[in-house]
């Protein structure tokens, strides 16, 4: 099955060209950033919109918005993690070669990829990242996911994949993570729910300033001495 996107004429093969054929026409140093980005870059940049997500459902939100938000940035890269073990018997199977081993004329940022090329696993590790991190809030999920969108579109430009070995790797990725979220919420769930209640571990979980908040307000709902809680004196 290494024939995927042979022929010239293959829209797959044209839509790689033309991408690519930015990386000719822009400048040497543009070349090298977008090498470092792809390679690099927008992985980092995925790391830090995670902890950021973190860092914010921690701190915001009932106890249990702020387990399960957790529980889901804990699956987002265990996630990412199967999804690429996934991907390695789908490589072997497909054995596609590089792009640019089958066609001329593509500029190659980075040299000695010497593995199969269906499918990408940077693009499968970032959208399984991107996806993990939407389940556990929206917000921050949008903007992991426009990241692994464009960890496709340089894969792309650096000459190093087709586009459809960034599509399946979206594919990938999307469904591992999706498909075992359930499974994955409900063992870990209970895992950080007990880390939230270990003392000073909690605090991985539970913000110090939104524990405060709760321990005030639940003094604050505490009823007068000889008055039931709901218990409204209606004597004629």
């Amino acid at each position: 099955m290494a024939g995927l996107a042979l022929d010239g004429v293959n829209p797959d093969v044209g839509l790689l060209y033309d991408i690519n054929g930015l990386a000719r026409s822009a400048p040497p140093w543009f070349d090298r950033v977008m090498e470092f980005v792809g390679e690099y870059g927008i992985m980092l940049a995925l790391v830090m919109v995670g902890l950021w997500c973190w860092w914010s459902v921690r701190r915001r939100g009932t106890p249990e918005d702020s387990i399960g938000a957790v529980a889901a940035l804990v699956w987002a890269p265990l996630g990412a993690g199967i999804a690429l073990l996934v991907n390695v018997p789908i490589r072997g199977f497909v054995e596609r070669p590089r792009p640019f081993l089958d066609h001329q004329g593509l500029e190659v940022l980075i040299a000695g990829k010497t593995d199969f090329s269906f499918v990408s696993d940077h693009s499968t590790m970032a959208m399984a990242i991107g996806v993990g991190v939407f389940v556990a809030h929206r917000g921050f999920g949008f903007a992991a996911i426009g990241l692994a969108l464009a960890e496709g579109f340089c894969r792309v430009y650096m000459g190093v994949h087709y586009p459809t070995d960034v599509v399946g790797g979206f594919a990938l990725g999307t469904a591992v993570v999706l498909l075992l979220a359930p499974l994955a919420q409900a063992l870990l769930t209970p895992l950080v729910s007990a880390v939230s209640r270990s003392g000073p571990a909690g605090r991985l979980v539970r913000s110090r300033r939104a524990v405060a908040a709760e321990q005030q307000h639940e003094l604050l709902d505490i009823p007068e001495p000889g008055v039931r809680p709901g218990h409204n004196d209606l004597a004629a």
